[in-house]
């Protein structure tokens, strides 16, 4: 089964998925669930994340840029001595265009959009799974101020640019890191009795911005990632400003806004409730301030 997804344009975009079959074995089979609770060890994590950090995974880094057709040429170096070197890329000066402009509500990272509405009565989706705030947040008692408001999911696939920006100007607190057992954010495990987002790895933080007020921002891991890299703790931020980095895996990225703090794009919300994926870019504009 293909993946749909929409660009800015208003075209379709229908992407193959190698690693359905897979999943289909990892999660709906016995034997798969027994390989798939070995693999989401945080020893076997470790391991792989050390192999791909190293010399001997450089050759899989040059197969992924020919496989998918990566334009080296937007990159600070087209030689990458592993394949975690690779995956945590650095574009050019120029890369990424960033909104400027104070009211636009910008994406923090190249991914696939799905916009929420945030409601106590019932749950919103992540990747198609049920998921409720509170659950997400890990109890946090903040999450009550977000009723009402939205929830933006940025997926990530593996040939996104895997660093992020802050979205606005201001000033954040600390990150608050939620062990997890890493399993992976694919679509397909939703028909599964895994809620993937409580068995993974996450980080957030509030930050309180010039023009939408405190917004929470989720960083989920994957399987196998055993690094989300924020590069700041409590800090002092700039709208366009480097936030962080995921290492090897899918990952994804979530907004938490308050009621009436954006109005985002129609044709992203049109999507959203038919179901597809917007994909947009880092530094794009997808909504204004409301």
């Amino acid at each position: 089964m293909a993946l749909l997804l929409k660009d800015r344009n208003g075209q379709y975009i229908i992407v193959g998925n190698k690693q359905e079959r897979t999943l289909k074995l990892l999660y709906k089979t016995i034997g798969g669930r027994m390989v798939l609770k070995l693999l989401t060890r945080p020893v076997v994590s470790k391991v792989t994340g050390k192999v791909l950090s190293s010399r001997i995974s450089s050759f899989a880094a040059k197969s992924a840029i020919k496989k998918r057709k990566i334009e080296t040429a937007m990159l600070e170096k087209s030689k990458f001595r592993s394949y975690n070197d690779f995956f945590t890329r650095k574009l050019k000066e120029g890369g990424r265009t960033v909104d400027m402009q104070p009211k636009a509500l910008i994406s923090p990272c190249d991914s696939k959009l799905s916009v929420y509405n945030i409601d106590e009565n019932n749950r919103f989706f992540i990747k198609g799974t049920p998921y409720t705030v509170n659950d997400l947040l890990d109890g946090d008692a903040i999450y009550k101020d977000y009723l009402g408001g939205k929830c933006l999911i940025f997926r990530l696939a593996v040939d996104d640019y895997h660093r992020y920006c802050y979205f606005d100007n201001g000033v954040k607190g600390d990150n608050k890191y939620l062990k997890g057992v890493l399993h992976t954010v694919h679509p397909i495990v939703t028909d599964s009795k895994y809620n993937i987002y409580k068995r993974n790895c996450r980080e957030y933080t509030v930050m309180d911005t010039e023009n939408f007020g405190k917004v929470v921002q989720v960083e989920v891991g994957a399987l196998m990632v055993g690094k989300i890299k924020n590069f700041h703790g409590a800090h002092s931020f700039k709208r366009g400003e480097e936030k962080g980095m995921f290492e090897f895996g899918g990952s994804t990225i979530v907004l938490l806004l308050k009621k009436d703090a954006a109005v985002l794009d129609e044709d992203i919300l049109r999507n959203s409730a038919n179901g597809v994926e917007t994909i947009v870019k880092y530094g794009e504009k997808i909504g204004v301030k409301g």
